[in-house]
């Protein structure tokens, strides 16, 4: 069989003439096998909008199983599994004031705080508002099934802000009930209790979670408590339909903020924190409830799918503004942040597959609503002579946003060709009532509308059972956040002339299957942006942003699941990402030249692990990450925070014993005892753009269930 190039969108680098060699490797090896089932692969929901098995579909999309969820982990932070994808970035900030940074491709890397660009969703139910921005930290791993992720231009299809998707889907409850108890310890003051109760009573499945984690944090001054539960009903009325109802809820009190590090300070105790946060005493608080319900109901061949949805959220956060810029800014907002959130919305989706035609074909009709309204409030963070307290008001408004949007899509599979395409039209309004007007601090209300049409095409063809490839392109767009829109130049007020972003992606892969043990997807990919949104200037404490022209992303991504053998396991996640800003903008008094890597995103991410399971009911893993170097700010200019490799080891026990089951866990992460910045806060302001990770960690618990 001979491997031809295939007609391209850009001219062919060492990445694109890598993924041939391995697709024409692969061909060359699929032939010679047998065809067959394949034991790792997935089945996944993403992308498609029904069940498919990843290898068919004609786009980057991953799924995290259960066992590997759970196996060794201690099911704190999704960072603990997302690392063994392909094209995503995930940063543990040790800083659970400002959750986790995740980026895939590039989108979300430049978030100061939380997860933004990407598009987090659990159970059908939104974990990102309308305007982007998501918190990682509302995912419950305890009770998950599995974790898809979703890339490309495929992603577009889930509307604004969806430079990639994240999807969480919790396990049903099913068989005889159970229940269970777990514990762990570790390094810094880490203790975590769990328990759990899930199975099915007179036909009808539950899955009841509750979990408290405590650490002392391995910076000073970044001690939490996160307390999470989480409940799910789950019935069949009759045979055509099928009930979810779901609840969850997060609560962290006076979770304290170490902020980030200036670099002499970082190398000369990477424990350590900015006096500010101490003198201010930088915490945050955070009360979150959500209560949704799943209803799907089938017409003959066709699927009718809803999803409605009801929370709240409260937030409080005491930053380390320095009291001068208040006082001497009247149209200053204060340094503690105060808001109250209410946010609903729901989706309606038809699934209908088209008889009369050649091949399989499938059409998807569909309608996402969301709205989120916060009354927030801002104070200064000082009284008097004392920093860190609540003081007098200065900020105090509504502000809501809410998205609306309808799309259609289509799955054509006929013969060795898989034809996937889809249309979405995104409405965004951000609208804002401005009820605090003192002096020279004029009304901000206003309304902006964001609106754009987001189209994607993905064509696959089967060269073999065992080997596709696909071309995919689609376009989609960024609207700012509240956050980047709440200030202009010199915080004078929100920043209504600030424009979303738009892209163009466009994605070449393969996806080989060897001797049936072995899943292999790569692909290359470009991604053209327009407007980007960039950091104007930090001043006093508050950052302002900006469209910022142009940016270019290309990159190859590589990811191998393998079972070796009976007993022996392994898998290899590999990105080589090049994001670039390809037109030159001034910031501030800075000139950013073209060619500038965008900051917050590394060159090189590889994550391998090697397992071995010598009997039934013993595991044990070696994992190795290593990161090159990622620049901190725009100009390129500040120290960057260097590359760096690290290894963990875990092991798992598992006894059965009548209706008992036990199970202890131990864990050592940074085996080498490495120093390094985990993470980066772009564009910090005051130059503290580096987050310590931690050294040589350990970690033990153990778990018993009863089964009833």
């Amino acid at each position: 069989m001979s491997c031809r190039p295939p007609s391209r969108a850009f001219e062919l680098s060492r990445l694109s003439r890598a993924l041939l060699l391995c697709g024409c490797a692969a061909a060359g090896t699929s032939q010679a096998q047998q065809a067959g089932s394949l034991v790792l692969e997935p089945s996944v929901v993403s992308g498609s909008r029904s069940a498919a098995q990843s290898f068919d579909l004609p786009f980057s999309v991953d799924s995290i199983d259960r066992h590997q969820i759970s196996d060794g982990q201690l099911g704190i932070n999704a960072s603990e599994v997302l690392t063994r994808v392909p094209g995503l970035v995930v940063q543990n900030r040790q800083n659970y004031a400002q959750d986790l940074q995740i980026s895939s491709r590039g989108f979300g890397a430049r978030s100061a705080f939380g997860v933004r660009g990407l598009k987090l969703i659990s159970d059908g139910i939104p974990a990102s508002t309308p305007d982007g921005q998501g918190q990682a930290a509302t995912f419950n791993l305890d009770t998950a099934e599995r974790i898809e992720v979703l890339r490309g231009p495929a992603s577009t299809l889930y509307g604004s802000n969806a430079g990639g998707v994240i999807q969480v889907f919790s396990r049903d409850g099913v068989g005889r009930p159970r229940i269970g108890a777990e514990t762990l310890i570790g390094s810094d003051g880490l203790t975590r209790s769990h328990l759990s109760a899930e199975g099915e009573a007179d036909g009808v499945g539950f899955v009841l979670d509750a979990s408290r984690m405590d650490t002392d944090g391995y910076r000073d001054h970044s001690s939490a408590r996160r307390d999470q539960t989480f409940a799910k009903l789950n019935v069949e009325p009759d045979e055509d339909s099928k009930v979810a109802l779901i609840y969850s809820s997060l609560e962290q009190n006076g979770t304290q903020d170490p902020l980030g590090q200036a670099w002499a300070a970082y190398k000369a105790d990477p424990r350590s924190v900015a006096a500010n946060a101490l003198n201010f005493d930088t915490r945050k608080s955070i009360d979150h409830q959500q209560v949704g319900v799943n209803y799907e109901r089938y017409f003959g061949e066709a699927t009718l799918q809803t999803t409605a949805y009801a929370g709240k959220r409260s937030v409080i956060q005491y930053l380390a503004i320095p009291q001068a810029p208040q006082r001497n800014n009247p149209a200053h907002s204060g340094g503690v942040v105060d808001f109250d959130r209410e946010f609903h919305g729901g989706s309606i989706r038809w699934l209908q597959p088209v008889d009369g035609v050649s091949g399989d074909l499938r059409l998807v009709f569909g309608l996402d609503y969301d709205q989120s309204r916060d009354d927030r409030r801002g104070y200064e963070n000082f009284s008097g002579a004392r920093n860190g307290i609540k003081g007098n008001l200065r900020r105090d408004e509504v502000d809501t946003v809410t998205s609306l949007d309808p799309y259609a899509q289509a799955t054509w599979n006929i013969g060795n060709w898989t034809l996937q395409g889809g249309l979405r039209y995104s409405t965004v309004e951000v609208d804002v009532d401005d009820t605090y007007s003192v002096g020279v601090n004029g009304d901000d209300s206003g309304t902006r509308r964001y609106e754009k049409a987001t189209p994607s095409v993905s064509v696959g063809y089967a060269f073999t059972p065992d080997l596709n490839g696909y071309v995919s392109v689609g376009k989609g767009f960024e609207t700012p956040s509240q956050a980047e829109l709440a200030y202009s130049q010199g915080n004078a007020g929100f920043n209504y002339g600030l424009e979303p972003s738009a892209s163009t992606q466009y994605e070449i892969g393969l996806k080989a299957r060897l001797a049936e043990e072995t899943r292999i997807n790569a692909a290359i990919f470009q991604i053209n942006t327009d407007d980007e949104i960039v950091v104007l200037e930090n001043r006093d404490g508050r950052t302002s942003y900006q469209n910022a022209g142009k940016t270019l992303r290309r990159g190859f991504e590589l990811g191998v699941d393998s079972q070796l053998d009976e007993h022996w396991s392994a898998a290899l996640a590999y990105t080589y990402l090049a994001a670039t800003y390809d037109s030159r903008f001034a910031a501030g008094d800075a000139i950013i030249d073209k060619g500038n890597d965008l900051p917050g995103v590394p060159r090189t991410t590889l994550f391998a692990e090697l397992a071995w399971k010598p009997v039934d009911g013993i595991s044990t893993a070696l994992e190795g990450l290593y990161r090159s170097k990622v620049y901190v700010e725009d100009s390129n200019t500040e120290k960057a925070a260097p590359g760096y490799a690290v290894f963990n080891w875990r092991t798992r026990f598992e006894q059965h014993v009548g209706p008992w089951q036990t199970h202890q866990t131990l864990r050592l992460d940074n085996l080498l005892d490495r120093q390094y910045v985990g993470s980066v806060i772009v564009g910090d302001g005051n130059g503290r753009f580096y987050e310590a990770a931690p050294g040589r960690s350990w970690y033990a618990g153990a778990g018993v269930e009863y089964q009833f």
